[in-house]
């Protein structure tokens, strides 16, 4: 049911140099007359390009990889040897967005209204709802399936609809997706001021209420519905963590005051999650009476901070927890491991119950073994961004330590891997873990470069904190 559900597994194993191609944004002049090409200034290219840099040129790439299907498009979230084609999930096109604001460039604000409109295409334009809401993904290009029937449209299809991702299944609609498009609207609606954004932001503000709020003890808001648009009977804790950043901004931003009663059931619901004995934060309920005690993944430590800010109070030490708990080192002497010989690499896992993954087994039919010691980058990143929130003692230090390890696996990990099938700028954009790792949620990720990864290192290298209101 994770809206980060992912199959395919390999690596990419040919390099090739970067074949430029766009649609206006991939080469254009800037408000100050400089070229910039994949959202990066001219001035940048003297020497090598920082990480950042290279993080940026990695979005445009995919973001552009269909240059003959329109300039309506949405960024590819994995490179094509994940097995996932052209498929673009609305989570990480929503990071997109946050990471081209963050970046505050010319070329990257044009490029995160780009993605913003594209979302509030896909709102207007769903082939079966006019309600709101947001599919799970959707396909940025064409491509031929495994069974060989093709998908031969971009983002619009022919009939002018947005081309909902059917051939995986990602048909369905997830609170925490739905909430992180709201964030990246309402995000666009205070940076340009266009009331558009504002609009489709409350639009999904208003699915969630319709369609999650529940009255069950531990209350919040369940999960969303499935491609079926059956009402899912789980309540997460990460998806009402996003609504406490959402509905607090939309309190904010239109002045109506409903909007703080619904983050206030949102942020109940987390702090009801709460252990005091080992300072940590459970993934939520399954059936809205009892807590879900296993597994306690990452996210739900880290998304709090950055979500609560000043009223987390005792909660941040969540922060301690996770950087203490689901620590890993990965090498090439660890079971199941990808990585080169020669390099290790420093983080977080993606939950508890990753450490103790049955390495002897396959994550799911037809992938690999996991190693209990593979580094998930997308979670380390929004570690050490929540860490330089926090500011204590030690935290900025251990926070560059983890965007050193993210940065030497943009420069060494994930080679000859392509997008649309076009050669990537050189040692540009994160992949999601350094080696197979199983999340313990019935998914797994893998050494793909990685639009969400490479967003949220983009954010934490900007410190910027997209889920405060």
């Amino acid at each position: 049911m994770s809206r980060r559900s992912l199959i395919g597994a390999g690596l990419g194993i040919s390099a090739a140099g970067f074949a430029a191609a766009g649609s206006g944004q991939a080469l254009a002049a800037g408000s100050d007359g400089a070229a910039r090409r994949d959202g990066v200034a001219d001035s940048e290219r003297v020497g090598p390009l920082s990480a950042p840099a290279r993080g940026r040129a990695f979005l445009a790439a995919a973001m552009d990889a269909y240059p003959d299907y329109g300039s309506l498009r949405l960024t590819q979230s994995y490179t094509d040897q994940a097995g996932l084609f052209s498929t673009a999930f609305t989570y990480d096109n929503a990071l997109a967005v946050l990471a081209h604001l963050a970046a505050r460039r010319p070329e990257n604000l044009a490029r995160a209204t780009a993605l913003g409109d594209a979302l509030l295409y896909a709102q207007t334009h769903d082939p079966a709802y006019d309600d709101g809401r947001l599919r799970q993904a959707y396909n940025a290009g064409p491509y031929t399936f495994y069974d060989g029937s093709p998908q031969p449209d971009g983002f619009v299809r022919a009939d002018g609809t947005a081309n909902v991702g059917t051939q995986f299944g990602f048909t369905g609609t997830a609170v925490g997706d739905m909430a992180w498009a709201g964030i990246a609207l309402s995000a666009l609606a205070r940076r340009t001021g266009a009331r558009r954004f504002l609009a489709g932001a409350v639009r999904i503000g208003e699915w969630i209420e319709r369609t999650g709020r529940t009255d069950e003890p531990l209350g919040g808001y369940k999960f969303g519905v499935d491609g079926a648009n059956q009402k899912l009977p789980f309540t997460s804790t990460e998806h009402n963590t996003d609504l406490v950043c959402l509905f607090g901004r939309l309190a904010r931003l239109t002045g109506d005051r409903v909007w703080l009663e619904r983050r206030g059931r949102a942020e109940a619901f987390v702090k009801r999650m709460w252990e005091p004995a080992g300072a940590f934060f459970y993934t939520g309920t399954n059936d809205g009476v009892t807590v879900n005690k296993s597994p306690i993944p990452e996210d739900t430590q880290t998304w709090t901070h950055l979500a609560l800010g000043s009223r987390t109070g005792g909660y941040a030490r969540s922060l301690d927890w996770a950087a203490a708990e689901l620590a890993v080192r990965d090498h090439a002497g660890r079971t199941n491991s990808t990585v080169p010989a020669g390099q290790s690499y420093e983080g977080v896992t993606f939950s508890s119950a990753s450490l103790v993954a049955n390495e002897d087994a396959p994550i799911a039919e037809g992938q690999p073994r996991p190693d209990r010691n593979g580094v998930w980058f997308e979670g380390t990143a929004h570690l050490a961004l929540a860490l330089r929130d926090r500011g204590k003692r030690g935290d900025e230090a251990r926070a560059r330590r983890l965007l050193a390890s993210t940065e030497q696996a943009q420069e060494l990990l994930g080679a000859g891997q392509t997008v649309g099938g076009k050669a990537l700028p050189e040692r540009a954009g994160v992949v999601s873990a350094s080696s197979p790792l199983d999340t313990g949620f019935g998914f797994g990720y893998y050494p793909y470069r990685h639009t969400g990864a490479t967003a949220w290192y983009l954010m934490a290298a900007a410190r910027y904190n997209p889920l405060r209101a």
